[in-house]
């Protein structure tokens, strides 16, 4: 298999900090980019000796979670790569690098078409990495004298999903939705929110693949967690620190909801969520405000069921397990 490379703009990052006068700047990468963080920190220090970089070694879940206010605003400019920009107001200069990825959409894209039956429209999604081919998946689609559907969606690009936003593809009418890009949990929420088929076509693996067998194992999980929390007498409200991620109305309305059902609730705050940070709360079971990828990617790490607000309502007997959906975080105007 051919090297992936990501387009770093260094170019771009000189010129930002020259436009700044910045001294001391912090690099912040995905966890699966973060391989490349040294390469880019040297590379910044080749064309501007006077500059300190620093790398951010702290997970990073998303443009939901910045490092601008870290090392006690010592730093003049966050260099935040493999996402675009949220409407959420920094600490200091946030410069978006998207690291658009070299890997081939061709193969996986044809791939996915070539298994495809009765099928005329297909509406089509993408990340941030592979969002500067689209025009090129939209011809490679039509080509085959398919339709092609996109839309916007709210604080995203034209085709484009995030794990927290699948705003861009509610109101597609197609027959099949194609997902370009790796991993399964954004094309499980794809699933979650339409119901239609799905085909993940996977640039870093040169193939395809349908992922109804995983939405299928999914939902029985979920299922099974939230009969387990039918049982439960006190919940604790997950709150996240970080500013893409902190609803903290949310949690203030879950807790009223929770105890309107005569039970306890308790919010806990937290920046960095983890299963072990859990153990010394005697709570039957947790709601997750944050990002919604913890209670689906990390259910297994968890002893206790951890419920995303819309399985809450489940719970509650408020909302019918057929309309079961992805939890989504929607930021529409600035928010500190």
């Amino acid at each position: 298999m051919a090297t992936i490379d990501y387009d770093y703009k260094i170019d771009v990052i000189k010129d930002k900090i020259i436009q700044l006068d910045a001294k001391n700047i912090i690099l912040q990468f995905p966890e699966g980019l973060k391989v490349d963080a040294i390469k880019v920190s040297n590379e910044i220090q080749e064309v501007l000796p006077n500059v300190n970089v620093l790398i951010d070694a702290d997970p990073c879940f998303g443009a939901c979670d910045l490092a601008d206010n870290k090392v006690n605003k010592h730093i003049d400019l966050v260099v935040h790569f493999a996402h675009t920009p949220l409407p959420i107001k920094t600490d200091c200069p946030v410069l978006f690098i998207e690291a658009h990825s070299s890997a081939d959409i061709v193969a996986p894209i044809n791939d996915a078409l070539s298994g495809l039956e009765d099928v005329e429209t297909i509406g089509l999604v993408t990340t941030t990495q592979h969002i500067h081919k689209l025009d090129d998946m939209i011809s490679l689609i039509e080509e085959r004298g398919y339709t092609v559907k996109l839309d916007n969606g709210k604080g995203t690009s034209t085709g484009q999903v995030l794990g927290c936003n699948f705003t861009s593809i509610k109101d597609l009418d197609v027959d099949v939705i194609l997902y370009v890009g790796s991993g399964d949990f954004h094309a499980l929420g794809v699933k979650l929110f339409t119901k239609k088929p799905v085909i993940l076509a996977d640039p870093f693996k040169g193939e395809s693949r349908d992922i109804e067998e995983f939405y299928d194992r999914i939902i029985r999980v979920r299922f099974a967690r939230i009969t387990k929390a039918k049982s439960a007498k006190s919940y604790g409200i997950i709150i996240s620190s970080k500013k893409g991620q902190l609803r903290f109305d949310l949690a203030l309305e879950l807790k009223k909801l929770i105890e309107e059902h005569g039970f306890e609730a308790q919010i806990l705050n937290m920046d960095y969520i983890a299963p072990d940070r859990l153990l010394p709360f005697d709570l039957d079971a947790f709601v997750m405000t944050a990002c919604p990828r913890i209670a689906i990617d990390d259910s297994a790490m968890y002893k206790k069921p951890v419920l995303t607000p819309d399985e809450l309502e489940i719970v509650l007997g408020i909302r019918d397990w057929d309309d079961y959906q992805m939890d989504e975080i929607i930021i529409h105007d600035e928010q500190t």
